[in-house]
């Protein structure tokens, strides 16, 4: 008995920082939830689904080996299966509430903070109840595929801190939970998405909840800077196709304007009828345009819209640089899905899914404040220190020995504009061809009764 008790005092020396077993048993009161005095008890097995998401996700049966304590994978897999899942978001929520606002005040852009958002997809395996809740991509065929999770995700753009994410089925547009995200928003935050979120509906939903926002102009947007010009409907018949729909105001510079977006007569999908007539009939937004040049490339433009009306304040130049660096938001992706490996949920059941996206919210918030930390004592940003880094210091380290140590700093951060590299993959892949039949329809053809045990 001794020595198990020294083992579960391991497991939670590691993350007890943070991961308390009163923060555990506050969550598991809330969502009514009772158990039975065991080893593997609600904040063991916490502290366990943290540690197998931190080390890649490894197969449940690996995970006693991290602990050193003696229980069975189908053990564990039990005791994940019995917590609900709103213990986990209970927790999540905590510890996020609790790293904002220790990074409530840090990195703030003219005043504002700054958030990013952006929509992936996340695959898992090939389940009834997951097909028939997520779906799978049309171009599969049934049997053939594995079902997807849209996922839009909102990071904090000066920490990199992911501050919510909202679930749906595959093929979800991302401006149908978009404005769900301002709820996680304070006023005077500014949202910076793609050309997705630049509709009239979504700016004015902004401009509601006193947010603001810097999106891509949308491609099916007519935009046009000539001073005093007319809109479409002051336009004769003959002349409409091709004229914006806008209404200009002023010129703030060039390439930069003021108009008005005029509320158009239908109501996007995504949006009631309801919450379509409380907005207004017209907004004020801001157009403004800048070039890309490259040396060996042609000349690229890019047209964004945004509610920071002031071009003193907000100068189009640095409109220009908060857009660019946007693209931070991808290499926040990329560690979740690529060096953490949620690009596949490893879970079988729909509430199994959604406990692990809550343990990667939990496990890649803490590396952020670790990079955080080590940001402020060796004198950079936060976007300067290497994430992989961060997370095996906390490997290898355990979370308070990786909270003193000097980690990896790039003294040089790349600008996405000056990049030049094909998108292309050098390692080939197995020449074995991919599967457009269900399983055993294969067999059949292949002449096969019996299935090997």
């Amino acid at each position: 008995m001794a020595s198990i008790n020294a083992a579960i005092r391991q497991v939670k020396d590691d993350v007890t920082q943070w991961l308390t077993p009163t923060r555990v048993t506050q969550s598991c009161a809330a969502a009514d939830y009772q158990w039975r005095r065991r080893v593997l008890t609600p904040w063991v097995t916490m502290h366990l689904f943290v540690l197998q998401v931190l080390w890649g996700n490894i197969a449940c049966r690996g995970v006693r080996h991290l602990s050193h304590l003696t229980f069975t994978a189908s053990a564990y897999c039990a005791a994940r299966m019995r917590l609900p899942v709103d213990v986990f978001g209970c927790i999540a929520a905590s510890l996020t509430h609790e790293a904002r606002q220790q990074t409530h005040d840090f990195g703030r852009w003219k005043g504002h903070r700054v958030l990013q958002t952006d929509g992936s997809g996340l695959s898992m395996s090939d389940e009834p109840a997951l097909q028939q809740a997520f779906g799978q991509p049309a171009g599969q065929k049934p049997g053939c595929g594995f079902p997807v999770m849209a996922v839009l995700w909102l990071f904090d753009a000066a920490t990199g801190l992911l501050v919510d994410f909202i679930t749906d089925q595959c093929y979800t547009h991302d401006m149908k939970h978009a404005s769900k995200l301002h709820a996680s928003m304070e006023e005077g935050d500014v949202l910076v998405a793609d050309c997705a979120f630049a509709s009239f509906a979504h700016l004015a939903l902004l401009l509601q909840d006193k947010l603001h926002g810097v999106f891509r102009m949308h491609q099916r947007q007519i935009v046009d800077f000539t001073p005093g010009r007319k809109h479409r409907r002051q336009r004769p018949k003959a002349q409409r196709k091709g004229a914006p729909t806008s209404r200009w105001i002023k010129k703030l510079g060039k390439l930069d304007q003021l108009v008005t977006y005029v509320k158009p007569s239908e109501k996007p999908a995504w949006m009631s009828e309801q919450d379509y007539e409380q907005l207004p009939d017209e907004i004020v937004v801001r157009e403004l345009r800048y070039r890309i040049e490259r040396p060996g490339f042609r000349t690229r433009q890019v047209t964004l819209v945004t509610t920071l009306l002031d071009p003193e304040r907000y100068p189009a130049h640095e409109l220009a640089e908060l857009y660019r660096a946007r693209w931070q938001v991808e290499t926040n992706l990329k560690h979740l899905k690529q060096t953490m490996h949620l690009n596949v949920l490893r879970s079988k059941t729909v509430e199994g899914v959604r406990k692990e996206l809550w343990v990667y919210l939990i496990v890649y918030n803490q590396v952020r404040l670790l990079m955080g930390a080590a940001a402020e004592r060796q004198g950079v940003t936060p976007d300067c220190i290497s994430f992989i880094d961060a997370l095996d210091a906390w490997c290898h380290r355990g979370w308070r020995g990786a909270q003193g140590v000097t980690l990896v700093v790039y003294r040089h951060r790349h600008n996405r504009d000056a990049r030049h590299e094909p998108r292309v993959i050098k390692r080939r892949k197995d020449c074995y061809t991919y599967m457009t039949k269900p399983r055993e329809a294969l067999r059949k053809a292949l002449g096969i009764t019996k299935v090997a045990a």
